[in-house]
């Protein structure tokens, strides 16, 4: 069971922080929600769960903890404002998802907006994900 209590406290100084730095507030950004899990397909039903909701998904890794343990790690993806109860209402409707599915929560980030880019860093149609990648999530196979 997460704190909520806590992860707000977290989610607020990271907003307070980006925005300090200089981070556009009027901005959308890139909220990566980072998910583990020591089971490939556990963590695929747990995406595509997520997916459904809304929600895109970024490419899973296989990554080897500090005791050598095998995990799969990814993101849960959203464009939104940088916005405490918006987060947080994602984390609400996250979680419940990420526990039955026995998986790990590893907070949440984001990327810097610079008020004064000219260009959206994500290309001309601002998009974090081409239609390439999502045709292959649509496409993957789904134990």
């Amino acid at each position: 069971m997460y704190d909520l209590t806590a992860l707000r406290q977290q989610t607020d100084e990271i907003i307070d922080n980006l925005l300090k730095d200089g981070s556009d507030p009027e901005a959308l950004h890139i909220i990566e929600h980072h998910i583990a899990h020591h089971d490939f397909d556990k963590l695929e039903k747990l995406v595509v769960d997520a997916y459904k909701l809304g929600y895109e998904i970024s490419e899973a890794e296989e990554i080897e903890d500090d005791q050598g343990n095998v995990l799969f790690v990814c993101d849960i993806v959203s464009e939104v404002k940088l916005n405490g109860d918006i987060i947080t209402a994602q984390q609400q409707e996250l979680l419940p998802l990420i526990e039955k599915a026995a998986a790990e929560y590893e907070g949440w980030g984001t990327y810097f907006e610079d008020p004064n880019a000219e260009e959206d860093e994500y290309g001309d149609d601002g998009e974090f994900f081409d239609d390439e990648d999502e045709a292959d999530f649509n496409n993957a196979k789904v134990h």
